[in-house]
């Protein structure tokens, strides 16, 4: 791969050529922030306070190595990273975590399509089960447009920013944290009793290893080349992912943390963030949390059910493109069965979002597990320095990840399967 290649004259790219070309990791900030998240980071600072800060330390370590590795492993192998899994592995091999990265996917879409409803109805009024099939009208319209991505793209990153202004605008509001108790809670790194099932699925769509999966995918839409791997691109892709994801997330565990656990307050509904704001932001309060909860499953569902057909595709070698026809009517297909559950689930609507965070977690396991081997294999670095930090970064946060979800999903899966009989 790197014979005729000499990372040596890659000039580093200038900030305005920085800005034109990364794309891929705003595109997935836009996915992981959806109502799901909104809700899972409320219940994190609504259950334990501050105490459970730390977290978000090692979800940035965790999202910046798997973002790294796989976009290392897709430009030196010059293939996305389940087509590299067959490649060196097999067909069962890239079936198995295509499958499984679309599972996940597929999980995420409920939580989305609720979440979506749940801004409708606080903005407008209306029902939260039309409010979310106007969006899904309006999502499936853009499915089958031309020039898919650059309009993702540029809708995602108009969420994003409506997202940042609605919960810093929150948390200014609320009159800020306290602040000796809150770099406590990045310094004291203990995992709080019962927080175990809460805490994978923070982790799990804060920083999933799907994520840097399908970035390798969209970058084939981007039409990224080598050389943005050494010339900042990419890495400069993956830190605004991850500053993106722990930006908003952050602040929303904060206003979990401030408002509602000194009140034992607990979340039952996203929407029901709105009421509880009353007192910092008045009658604003629902139209603001309405915008975001909106922004945030528009955005995710607009990402997110590409993203599970996109692998789901790579995994049992059909095309992949955004405008293919595969990918268009699937993602109608996902949209229409997710849309079914969600109508027809008669529990609370955070026991559904909750259920479907903890879900994505079963992407970790298989495609972790693939990804470690290939970026250890010396074929594909051959002709490169041996990425010997990285290789051990990987490890550290696949392992991490695995015991966390294991763990987890141990406790947890009775629960579900009690709660849906």
């Amino acid at each position: 791969m790197s014979t005729n290649f000499d990372q040596t004259k890659v000039k580093k790219a200038t900030f305005v050529e920085l800005l034109k070309r990364i794309g891929p990791g705003i595109i997935l900030a836009g996915i992981v922030i959806g109502p799901g998240n909104i809700t899972t980071s409320a219940m994190l600072g609504a259950n334990y306070g501050y105490s459970m800060l730390w977290i978000i330390i090692p979800i940035m370590f965790m999202g910046i190595t798997f973002m790294l590795t796989t976009y290392r492993i897709a430009m030196l192998t010059g293939m996305p990273v389940i087509h590299a899994i067959r490649h060196y592995y097999g067909k069962t091999a890239a079936g198995i975590v295509g499958i499984a990265t679309f599972l996940a996917c597929l999980f995420f879409t409920m939580g989305n399509i609720t979440g979506s409803g749940a801004g409708m109805n606080l903005i407008f009024g209306i029902n939260w089960k039309l409010g979310s099939l106007l969006m899904i009208a309006i999502i499936l319209g853009l499915y089958f447009t031309k020039g898919v991505y650059s309009k993702v793209e540029k809708l995602i990153t108009v969420c994003i920013f409506g997202m940042i202004v609605c919960f810093y605008a929150t948390l200014v509001a609320t009159g800020g944290p306290v602040w000796g108790e809150f770099g406590s809670g990045f310094v004291n790194w203990k995992i709080q009793p019962g927080s175990l099932g809460t805490a994978l699925a923070y982790i799990s769509t804060n920083a999933a290893i799907t994520a840097g999966i399908y970035g390798t995918y969209l970058g084939v839409e981007k039409k990224w080349k080598k050389e943005d791997l050494f010339n900042g691109i990419m890495l400069a892709d993956a830190f605004a992912h991850v500053f993106a994801v722990v930006l908003i997330s952050g602040a929303i565990v904060l206003v979990g943390a401030i408002v509602l656990h000194p009140s034992g307050t607990t979340i039952k509904a996203p929407a029901q963030l709105g009421a509880l704001l009353v007192p910092f932001l008045g009658s604003t309060a629902p139209i603001v949390m309405g915008i975001a909860l909106l922004a945030a499953g528009f955005s995710s569902l607009l990402g997110n059910t590409q993203r599970g057909m996109v692998l789901l595709a790579a995994g049992i070698d059909r095309p992949y493109g955004l405008e293919s026809k595969f990918i268009r009517w699937g993602c109608l297909v996902c949209i229409a069965f997710a849309a079914i559950i969600c109508y027809s689930y008669g529990g609370s609507p955070t026991q559904l979002i909750f259920i479907a965070n903890i879900s994505t977690a079963i992407a970790t396991p298989f495609g972790g597990f693939y990804v470690c081997r290939l970026i250890f294999r010396k074929d594909i670095n051959e002709g490169f320095k041996t990425p010997k930090l990285l290789q051990a970064s990987m490890v550290i946060c696949y392992g991490f990840a695995l015991v966390m979800t294991v763990s987890a999903l141990w406790r947890t899966i009775p629960k579900l399967i009690h709660s849906f009989l």
